[in-house]
């Protein structure tokens, strides 16, 4: 029994080995097909990782499957954003296509090509208009207004205002202004700091007086905010907020936005919010003009804003304008007469901190210009109460091209967008847009855009145009592009100005900024004003650096101290 017992144990340990060995085998065999899979999987991602660097070459960027660019976008956004494009466009010769995502509208053309600006702007103006993606990111904020609208809404607007802005009453009011801010407010505010001895966000301090300027051209009110003690105007800080939410539009997916809007969650609800105050504030300023425009007494006065103007005038079919019209008008006006000066004044100051050449150059100017009145036997006012006149600031020629220069590479607007509208050539061969459908049937065919650079554009396509990029381009500016050189724009020690498309901080073509020469002399007085009576210096360690936004804020304002000139001496 013993030995067959043996035998018995010995049998069943061998077949419960080969039952093993037969479950192990089988178990290997199941494993295979997942080890497969894996490693294909790997194989294919190190493939498309690999197509979609390669293609950085070719494209300017990788692109990936389903997100396009997406990936190095958000990457540009952490860090400076205007920078990253600038490298891109570099690396590209001056234009490249962003492919974003699949099913969003994040496609566009960026280009930083001055032959490109002169086509889209001037050559092919009515091919390239603002556009519906445009449009409809800002109509919350700017309505029908100047700066979204295209076609015959902008021209009818645009010709009032050309007419206002070059009228003798218009001018005078800007100028007057212009001199009761500075010498009642500006000066005590810095004088206040001064004596204090304490640093003032001069970028703050430049976007209340600005607010204030426009607002008396716009609406003809004075909201205040350049007052003592720089209180808190809920117009300006609803104006401010709504700028920022719209902002925010541009980056994010139609649908997405819509869709928070509809919930009023995230920067929709700050917006609406927003909105709400930029509302109340416009139309009850509108409605108690109406009110005095309805006194003949009143009527009888000169008022110049341009609320009053339009408020007087009457549409194509001879009814006055409505009140969400009237708002539109002001508010787009706003917009930009609020930023772009005390903007460019910031960046030009934070310059002049690094170029004390510069600065020391522009108080030459100013100087002489001072001696030329006691040198016409006139009586010179105290430091304090002296005011520049216009045609003295007409002839600071050096200061002109300091600020020019600060705009080249600060441009208050650093991009802007255009959008491409279908073209049609006839059998004869001539072209013309076709905002409707085109009426001449069979004889015109539709085609697409070609840049003067050979970038082919199809209808309905978004075209970003870099200013900031542009004034960073050795083969635009030189390789000293990056240099604060005022004397790039002097000849024989007077101001020789560049090409729009070249230079575009106040656009080019049918939409150059009517208000130009009004940025310029207030920017020359408020900077003339101020640096013959403080030197300027920044904070230490204070970072500066650009906000993505509709214009060039500094992300962290601009803390200086001021220090009185004889004092400084």
């Amino acid at each position: 029994m013993s030995a067959m017992d043996t035998a018995v144990s010995q049998n069943a340990t061998v077949a419960a080995a080969a039952t093993a060995a037969g479950v192990g085998s089988a178990g290997l065999a199941g494993l295979l097909p997942e080890v497969q899979t894996v490693e294909l999987l790997v194989a294919v991602s190190i493939f498309v990782a690999i197509h979609s660097l390669r293609q950085r070459r070719t494209q300017g960027l990788p692109t990936w499957p389903l997100v396009g660019m997406l990936p190095s976008l958000l990457l540009g956004l952490r860090s400076d954003m205007y920078e990253w494009i600038t490298g891109v466009l570099k690396a590209r010769g001056g234009t490249f296509t962003f492919r974003g995502p699949w099913l969003t509208n994040l496609h566009c053309v960026v280009t930083a090509d001055p032959r490109n600006l002169e086509h889209l702007l001037k050559t092919r103006f009515g091919s390239f208009p603002k556009g519906p993606y445009f449009r409809e990111n800002m109509r919350d904020l700017l309505g029908d207004g100047i700066f979204g609208a295209d076609d015959e809404v902008w021209r009818r607007q645009r010709k009032a205002a050309s007419l206002e802005f070059h009228s003798a009453e218009f001018r005078a009011l800007t100028a007057s202004s212009l001199v009761e801010l500075v010498h009642r407010r500006l000066l005590p505010v810095l004088a206040g700091a001064e004596a204090a001895a304490g640093a003032v966000d001069l970028q703050d301090v430049l976007l209340r007086l600005t607010f204030d300027n426009v607002c008396m051209i716009a609406f003809g009110v004075d909201p205040g905010c350049l007052r003592p003690g720089l209180p808190e105007i809920p117009f300006a800080r609803a104006f401010e907020d709504a700028t920022e939410a719209t902002t925010v539009r541009f980056v994010t997916p139609t649908a997405l936005w819509r869709a928070m809007r509809a919930l009023g969650v995230g920067h929709e609800r700050v917006l609406r919010r927003s909105l709400a105050g930029v509302d109340e504030f416009a139309y009850d300023v509108i409605r108690r003009r109406k009110e005095e425009l309805a006194d003949a007494a009143a009527a009888a006065g000169r008022r110049s804003d341009l609320l009053t103007v339009f408020t007087r005038m009457r549409d194509e079919d001879g009814r006055p304008y409505t009140d969400k019209f009237l708002r539109d008008i002001c508010v787009n006006f706003i917009l930009a007469g609020r930023d772009t000066s005390s903007v460019a004044l910031a960046w030009f100051f934070w310059l002049l901190g690094k170029n004390p050449g510069v600065e020391a150059k522009i108080l030459e100017e100013v100087e002489g210009i001072v001696a030329a009145r006691k040198g016409a036997g006139e009586v010179v006012e105290e430091e304090e109460e002296l005011v520049f006149r216009p045609e003295e600031v007409k002839r600071m020629e050096y200061l002109h091209a300091a600020l020019s220069e600060a705009l080249r590479l600060y441009p208050s607007v650093p991009v802007d967008h255009k959008e491409v509208r279908d073209a049609c050539t006839t059998r004869k061969g001539a072209r013309h847009p076709t905002p409707k459908p085109c009426m001449s049937g069979p004889k015109c065919v539709v085609e697409d855009e070609v840049f003067p650079d050979g970038t082919v554009l199809k209808k309905g396509t978004k075209v970003i145009y870099a200013m900031y990029s542009m004034g960073r381009m050795e083969s635009i500016w030189g390789d000293d592009c990056r240099e604060y050189k005022p004397e790039r724009w002097l000849r024989d020690g007077r101001f020789v100005g560049e090409s729009a498309y070249k230079f575009t901080a106040f656009n080019g073509g049918p939409r150059l900024c009517l208000g130009k020469d009004f940025a310029y002399y207030q920017m020359k007085f408020t900077a003339a004003s101020i640096l013959r009576r403080y030197r300027v210096r920044v904070v230490e360690g204070h970072p500066v650096a650009p906000k993505m936004a509709l214009t060039m804020y500094m992300k962290h304002g601009l803390k200086v101290t001021l220090t009185k000139r004889g004092k400084a001496n």
